[in-house]
């Protein structure tokens, strides 16, 4: 639903989107015919007037001249100009994978800045739990008032930090609101479903991934279609070489004979101007476009092996952080967390030192600050596999 969102709500992409329209408006033009030119004309008009003495005779005409497409530049121009909307069409399609690649960010970070909120809490309770014991202890002469200031020292600390990561969610849902496109009044409404966990575990082969990118990456696409688009340049190009032909027609003409005491005479004419070849005045044009053609296959080329290195990039970060994940949950952190619990158990038998259960506490705390940065590192980059290759196969 946030994806579909994204696509309708977001600034940027609705900004984008206005390119197509603005594409296919030039497809309008390009297919837009010559208009005809009309042409009127007096002719032989004397300086004072004709007379028997001072014979002579005037005309008037009305001529149409019509520009003919012999070449079919025409039909090239609209060739072009709909191959430049195939290509802005996969450039906007891009621009959509990219914004969807920023929402994967935004969202990852507020699930990220949720669970430090969420462990937070659970830390500072438990804190509390073990000041109340060890004010209890402190009654019964088992503790010292030194062991309740380091104990209320460490629940202020966390106290503090619970304070800043409530912050940091905030900016977080803020910065997820804004490519959503939600109002700022709104923000606190955001229910955000979602685990930093991922069913990632088995993903395609690198080989496989490479392929799904090569045919699924609307920025590849886009270089494949501009070379299309700058071969219909060099055909627009070469048919603008040569210049319309011109058709003139007058279908009425006058002839005024009065003054020599003729008869009036109409009449019709026909007639055509056309450009003679004799130089090529576009070979500049032409030669421009092919090398536009050779520089597009060129850029063609280094876009697929950007694309592989990409893919083989996230896929390699995915296995090193699946690998993180697997060594923290089946070793260090249950050994992290039994040793925490039996140095707990020791110090609410009085057993154990203050100093050494914060030690064992703060062991603990760091070694699940591992895993869930851990599970944030695998989230992401089961996220990037579905950005690499244009297609979501990573829930």
């Amino acid at each position: 639903m946030e994806i579909d969102q994204v696509s309708r709500n977001n600034f940027d992409l609705r900004t984008k989107f206005q390119e197509i329209p603005k594409a296919q408006a030039d497809i309008l033009s390009a297919g837009l015919r010559g208009n005809p030119l009309v042409f009127g004309s007096a002719d032989q008009v004397p300086y004072g007037s004709y007379s028997p003495q001072r014979p002579g005779e005037n005309g008037f005409g009305i001529t149409v001249i019509q520009p003919f497409d012999v070449n079919h530049k025409r039909r090239v121009r609209i060739l072009a100009a709909q191959r430049a909307k195939r290509v802005i069409d996969a450039q906007y399609q891009d621009a959509v994978r990219l914004e969807i690649d920023n929402l994967y960010t935004a969202f990852v970070d507020v699930l990220a800045a949720r669970e430090a909120v969420r462990y937070l809490e659970a830390s500072l309770t438990g804190l509390d739990e073990i000041v109340k014991r060890t004010k209890k202890q402190i009654e019964g002469r088992e503790r010292s008032a030194i062991d309740l200031d380091r104990i209320v020292i460490q629940r202020d600390s966390a106290s503090l930090a619970l304070r800043d990561a409530i912050a940091a969610q905030s900016k977080a849902l803020e910065t997820l609101a804004l490519q959503l496109n939600v109002p700022a009044v709104a923000v606190d409404q955001l229910k955000i479903r979602g685990s930093i966990t991922t069913t990632a575990a088995s993903v395609a082969s690198v080989e496989e991934l490479v392929a799904l990118a090569k045919a699924n990456r609307p920025d590849l696409v886009a270089y494949r279609l501009g070379i299309q688009r700058a071969q219909a340049d060099v055909d627009l190009a070469r048919a603008e070489a040569f210049p319309d032909v011109f058709v003139l027609y007058t279908p009425y003409g006058f002839r005024n004979n009065g003054p020599i005491g003729g008869q009036n005479a109409t009449s019709w004419s026909l007639g055509m101007m056309a450009s003679v070849p004799l130089f090529n005045r576009n070979q500049g044009n032409v030669r421009r476009a092919e090398i536009n053609v050779a520089q597009t296959s060129t850029e063609l080329n280094g876009i697929e092996r950007q694309i592989e290195t990409e893919v083989r990039r996230a896929s390699k970060d995915l296995e090193t952080a699946q690998a993180a994940v697997r060594q923290l949950e089946q070793d260090m952190l249950p050994r992290a967390r039994a040793i925490r619990d039996r140095t707990l158990n020791l110090y609410k038998s009085g057993e154990e030192g203050t100093l050494g259960y914060l030690n064992a506490q703060r062991e603990y705390s760091d070694v699940v600050r591992q895993y869930r940065d851990a599970l944030i590192r695998q989230r992401r980059a089961a996220l990037r596999i579905n950005t690499v290759i244009a297609l979501r196969i990573v829930p």
